[in-house]
């Protein structure tokens, strides 16, 4: 695995992003993990996240494109940390881009907030996670009716590996398709298990066998095969 690869899971554990044991998901279903992007919360936490997320997002989609566009709520942070990171990084200067829940009606109306996209901009969206796409559902329509965009692709730090919406293919796999564009994620879940399996971190075991075979079963019945 990827130098980076390790270096984000283990920066997702000692920022208390990601966790294992029982948790019920907003789709219902009981997993043994949880990955929250609110738990970034300290300048330092916040630089370092927005620099995975550039590095990540060049090494798949390149520096050619306009926006980052992060969906309400979390997708507002990662937005405005994944620009600054590409200029500080890669010198490129990229406009943040997200939307509010509710349309304002006053002030700065409308329901997008930082830049205003243009005709012919190219569109990055970020995310934290995607479990079954319903997020990008409701977010590509808002980026297209704004104006003559291309959605280049999706940017996720963890693929959760489940399956989509009335499909066998990842929610990653089945956004790629249904809106023809690229999708990519930092780490898989698979990589995390393997990489965590009996590892200390900071003098802990957070996947032992027991937890490992749960991921296992979680996967099995809920993971793309």
């Amino acid at each position: 695995m990827e130098q980076y690869k390790q270096d984000f899971i283990e920066f997702m554990v000692n920022s208390n992003a990601l966790k294992f044991g029982d948790f019920t998901l907003k789709s219902g279903r009981k997993s043994p993990y949880f990955m929250n992007a609110g738990a970034y919360t300290t300048g330092e936490q916040l630089k370092k996240l927005g620099e995975f997320y550039a590095r990540a997002i060049n090494d798949t989609f390149g520096l050619d494109f306009d926006v980052v566009f992060g969906p309400a709520y979390k997708g507002i942070p990662l937005s405005v940390v994944t620009s600054i990171a590409i200029h500080d990084l890669y010198g490129k200067e990229v406009r943040y881009c997200s939307n509010r829940k509710e349309v304002k009606d006053h002030g700065d109306t409308g329901i997008l907030l930082g830049s205003n996209l243009k005709d012919g901009d190219r569109v990055l969206i970020v995310e934290d996670v995607t479990t079954s796409g319903k997020s990008i559902e409701e977010t590509y329509p808002i980026v297209k009716a704004a104006a003559d965009v291309e959605v280049i692709g999706l940017e996720v730090s963890l693929n959760r590996c489940e399956v989509g919406k009335d499909t066998t293919e990842t929610a990653l796999t089945q956004v790629a398709n249904l809106y023809n564009m690229k999708t990519s994620a930092i780490v898989t879940i698979h990589e995390v298990a393997d990489y965590l399996h009996n590892r200390e971190i900071n003098g802990e075991v957070l996947i032992d066998d027991d937890t490992f075979a749960r991921m296992q079963a979680y996967l099995d019945e809920y993971g793309a095969k």
